[in-house]
């Protein structure tokens, strides 16, 4: 990609901007940007957008205006400064890399609401600030009822202005002396925030499974449909505006003559083919004629069908009129065996369900690769591709974290992967779908269908990406849409809702998908898709190392289940659970340790869940009738390794008489349940006499570990 820069302008003698400066004068901006609309230091409205490359970034912008005019130079000049000077200042918890740009406007509020205080209290210049007026303005933020996090940005807003000031002329300098004695947010505000945590909500298992179910539906079975009406709705779309809104009326060669032949054609085909005059509910809810739709049919001004011959034409047609404007691609695709829907679609509701198609796109791209929003929203036409030899579907695209600049700051423009991601053929079929869905390099642009109408909705954003705030209530939409079709066809597969209330932002994807993987390899809906391309794909091969941040979140919630898990094992022990076998003194032990060693620990990174996994401590795993109490040098079973993965053992490959092995009474309860099946199976005269055989010595062997385990159990007191 060749970055581009805003022609230089020269600033004044000290090095600083003066009204025509380029707001973006030391920033790469999109290719292609006008230089007549970049913003200059004078202007009091700055556009940023051309510095953002992310291509589901909305317009962004920085307004000057609401700041106190005697304030307002000191700010545009300490702003331009953040934008442009490629080596901040050092201070302490501040990045030493310039910022980004989304970082300096995410920042400007907290910003402003400062400097509109010190107006308030006649205060017109920073110099004249002293260490009184900040213990006020720090007094009046802790009055606020703000929330802690809204706090900390206010109080980092002065910091970071004070820390910039040798950069500033003399009269938009905070003092020399530090604020509040060079403290920061968590020690002014009495609670240390847990820096690192994670605290994206997971989407609940009911919701996400039944989501991706209806996706899934979408991708695999209604698309198709979708798309085969989707041609159709654009044409006709794009005929009623030009109906409604040319100016000087619809300019059309066609004589009256020769629009009612057209008109009578049409009657006749339309007869032909069996099919009925577009409709809608009336006045008392029965059908009327659709004159607006029929008017698209004909590409004519709807007046034109008042006209005393074609309007007896309509009425001596002896056609019957539908109950809405049904466009003419048949319904083919089929659930549980009969056709999803018994009508066709409608004119009115063929934009939502391609809108749908694609949502329920991002969905399955999204949840089940693992990637981040952004990055699913960058993804091109042909991302795509399987290798043959490998046997793995890979896609390619762009990414923003981890993408540096020679300064050490993010790279704007991001940068190619170097590794795609591994993912599974759901995935490669929902991007083969979007390909169908419309001609546009970027998959998930702003609008699906080139019109006036769309191009006005958009912005100016017309073949950039949807936002992720957009896709939110698409999302919201689409389940809405699933809801109501349950409700209609009498099925019982309604997409619950989160019980927080909150809504299926697309960030949400991504935790989600790590939880589902570790807690719930074998679910519902998603079971096996999750469990084999998270174990085969993304732990091995999703860049193979953890640059691309998804194995942190998978050990993040390998972590808390773990934690979670000996902690139930150890109020078990307490309330009189008997372990047996060759490792029950060594699981005992363990699991009291876990309670000493770990109690109140807190995580401040995803890096210490996976240097901590690997403590022998921890390393105790739940199989089927069996726990492993796992030490390398005594386990029987094949063994996981490799870079980068620690050394696990494989529950598929359990051997009995590994002194690995103990057995819980939850582990006893199982092979109870093995124990009563195979006494039936050999009990089965009609079960072939080698098949019995091996079921009558597993059930001798498993009868045995039951009765040991029941033997040396300790009496109660």
């Amino acid at each position: 990609m060749t970055i581009e820069y805003a022609p230089t302008v020269l600033a004044t003698a000290d090095g600083q901007p003066h009204a025509g400066t380029p707001v973006l004068l030391n920033r790469p901006i999109r290719p292609g940007t006008d230089s007549a609309v970049l913003s200059v230091f004078g202007d009091d409205r700055w556009e940023l957008t051309p510095a953002l490359f992310e291509e589901h970034v909305a317009a962004t912008s920085l307004n000057f205006a609401p700041i106190p005019a005697a304030l307002r130079p000191t700010a545009k000049n300490y702003v331009w400064q953040l934008l442009n000077c490629p080596d901040p200042p050092a201070l302490r918890r501040f990045s030493s890399t310039r910022l980004a740009v989304r970082t300096v406007v995410s920042g400007f509020p907290s910003l402003a609401s400062f400097l509109v205080w010190l107006d308030v209290r006649g205060i017109t210049t920073l110099p004249s600030v002293g260490p009184a007026d900040l213990d006020r303005y720090l007094s009046d933020l802790l009055d606020s009822g703000l929330s802690r996090d809204a706090l900390g940005d206010r109080i980092t807003a002065v910091r970071r202005l004070w820390a910039w000031r040798e950069r500033l002329p003399a009269g938009d300098r905070l003092p020399a002396t530090p604020p509040w004695r060079g403290e920061d947010s968590d020690a002014l505000l009495g609670r240390k925030r847990r820096r690192g945590e994670n605290r994206t909500p997971r989407i609940p298992p009911s919701t996400v499974d039944r989501l991706l179910l209806w996706s899934l539906r979408f991708v695999e079975d209604f698309a198709d449909d979708i798309i085969a009406v989707r041609d159709e709705y654009a044409t006709l779309s794009a005929r009623s505006f030009t109906a409604r809104h040319r100016h000087g009326g619809h300019h059309d060669p066609r004589t009256p003559e020769q629009f009612h032949a057209d008109l009578r054609t049409l009657l006749r085909n339309m007869t032909h083919d069996g099919r009925e005059l577009p409709g809608k509910p009336g006045p008392d809810g029965a059908p009327v004629l659709d004159r607006q739709h029929l008017a698209r049919l004909l590409n004519c001004p709807t007046h034109w069908l008042g006209r005393r011959a074609n309007a007896a034409a309509l009425d001596t047609s002896g056609l019957p009129i539908a109950d809405a404007a049904y466009l003419s691609a048949p319904v083919t695709a089929r659930l549980d065996g009969s056709l999803w829907r018994q009508h066709l679609i409608a004119f009115g509701e063929a934009e939502q369900l391609v809108r749908h198609l694609s949502t329920a796109c991002f969905v399955v791209i999204a949840y089940l690769s693992g990637a981040r929003p952004g990055e699913a929203l960058a993804l091109r036409r042909g991302c795509v591709r399987h290798d043959a030899t490998a046997g793995l579907w890979l896609m390619h695209g762009r990414k923003w974290k981890g993408a540096t600049d020679e300064y050490g700051g993010k790279k704007p423009e991001g940068e190619e992967r170097t590794d795609p991601w591994v993912v599974v053929r759901q995935v490669a079929d929902a991007v083969s779908v979007l390909e169908r869905l419309h001609e546009r390099d970027l998959l998930f642009p702003t609008t699906l269908f080139d019109t006036r109408i769309a191009d006005a909705l958009a912005r100016g954003r017309l073949g950039k990406a949807r936002t992720t705030q957009v896709l939110a209530t698409h999302i919201d939409r689409f389940i809405s849409w699933v809801d109501t079709y349950c409700a209609n066809t009498g099925r019982d597969e309604r997409i619950p809702p989160d019980p927080s209330g909150r809504k299926i932002y697309p960030v949400r994807f991504r935790r989600t998908l790590a939880w589902h993987i570790v807690r719930r390899p074998r679910g519902l809906v998603a079971g096996a898709i999750q469990y084999d391309h998270v174990r085969l794909g993304v732990t091995l091969g999703y860049s193979g190392t953890y640059a691309s941040g998804f194995p942190d979140e998978h050990a993040f919630e390998t972590w808390l289940l773990t934690l979670e898990q000996l902690t139930d094992a150890e109020h078990r022990l307490r309330e009189g659970e008997h372990v047996s076998g060759p490792a029950a003194p060594t699981y005992t032990q363990r699991v009291h340790q876990v309670s000493r060693q770990f109690a109140g620990r807190v995580l401040t990174s995803t890096r210490q869940a996976r240097d901590l996994l690997d403590n022998p401590a921890l390393q105790i795993h739940k199989g089927k009738g069996m726990t492993c109490v796992f030490d390398p040098a005594k386990a029987k079973c094949r063994l996981g390794s490799g870079e980068n993965i620690r050394r696990t053992p494989d529950l598929t490959d359990c051997q009995p008489g590994c002194q690995n092995i103990a057995r819980t009474d939850r582990d006893i309860a199982v092979l109870r349940d093995q124990v009563a099946e195979l006494e039936g199976l050999v009990d089965d005269p009609l079960s072939p006499g080698p098949r019995r055989e091996r079921e009558r010595h597993e059930l001798a062997r498993l009868t045995q570990i039951v009765d040991d385990h029941d033997r040396t159990r300790p009496e109660a007191p």
